[in-house]
């Protein structure tokens, strides 16, 4: 039987463990890579189990613990297991679901159990081609803001690496100085996760991407690879150097990618309203939906 005692943190030293189940297993949503939770862990507490061929994480933030469908083959068994242990050991809303395709299963097994949508954390995923071509009518405005920051601005790009890794910090304080990260509990703690991230960046497979303006960096874009056909970026930060950077580094990045990407995942909007009208003006592909069971809803179902 599944217990809480069966989970422990999530560590560096787990990088083969995830390397070798999601080969098997690729994932869709950001939340489960291994680079995010190692980068967020000082946020979400990340704990992960093994039974057998699935790995069962679980996350907790603000003393509310949450545990995620199993990765690893289809078993109804090992379902039943988990949201059992939620049910003891999680918060107000102690099951999650992280992919369209496993909600449906879930459904299927168990017909009574209400699954609600997590709007703030679904993903947006779109095609590289579009987001480097910037195709048609859909995208002159953006096309437009684009062509005006090159007009503007003189600007070139680098790779993320050692030789430039101490002017990504100071970029990245000046980052925070202008948005006041110190008053923003959010912003305080994705400082810390792009710190993790860059101090080791190699273990966990990420790459990064620079504009300077004027010799100054003024923009930063870190991904990954997520699954064969999909990489994801995990951060983008622009300053108000000039007019029009979040648009050049996203672009910038897109045309990295393309070649060997289908589809990049540009992660959630977190309920953000400037943030949804912004990564929605890209228009998506799909959506990488993320799903919640409340306890007070999964008495008698299972």
């Amino acid at each position: 039987m599944l217990t809480a005692d069966d989970f422990s943190p999530v560590t560096l030293e787990d990088r083969e463990l995830f390397e070798a189940r999601y080969r098997r297993f690729p994932q869709v949503h950001s939340d489960n890579s291994f680079a995010n939770m190692v980068s967020w862990n000082h946020y979400a507490h990340y704990r992960k189990a093994v039974a057998g061929e699935h790995l069962i994480l679980s996350s907790t933030v603000n003393g509310e613990t949450r545990f995620r469908f199993p990765i690893g083959p289809r078993d109804p068994g090992i379902v039943r297991e988990v949201i059992r242990l939620s049910q003891e050991a999680g918060g107000s809303t102690p099951f999650v679901v992280f992919n369209g395709d496993d909600r449906n299963y879930l459904q299927e097994i168990y017909p009574g159990l209400l699954l609600h949508p997590y709007r703030g954390f679904f993903e947006y995923v779109y095609r590289s081609s579009d987001l480097a071509d910037l195709p048609g009518k859909p995208y002159l405005k953006i096309r437009h803001q684009l062509n005006r920051f090159h007009r503007r601005c003189s600007y070139t790009t680098e790779p993320l690496g050692e030789e430039n890794l101490g002017e990504v910090r100071e970029f990245l304080e000046r980052w925070c100085d202008w948005r006041d990260c110190e008053t923003d509990p959010v912003l305080s703690n994705e400082r810390e996760a792009i710190l993790t991230s860059l101090a080791h960046r190699e273990i966990l497979g990420l790459s990064g991407l620079l504009i300077r303006v004027d010799t100054r960096i003024g923009a930063m874009a870190i991904f990954q690879e997520l699954n064969p056909e999909t990489a994801v970026v995990h951060f983008e930060k622009g300053l108000p150097d000039c007019e029009g950077i979040y648009r050049a580094i996203n672009h910038e990045t897109a045309l990295l990618l393309r070649e060997r990407f289908p589809f990049i995942n540009r992660e959630s909007d977190l309920g953000v309203p400037g943030l949804r009208e912004a990564k929605e003006r890209y228009h998506p592909h799909h959506m990488v939906g993320v799903y919640y069971a409340r306890r007070s809803e999964m008495e008698g179902v299972i």
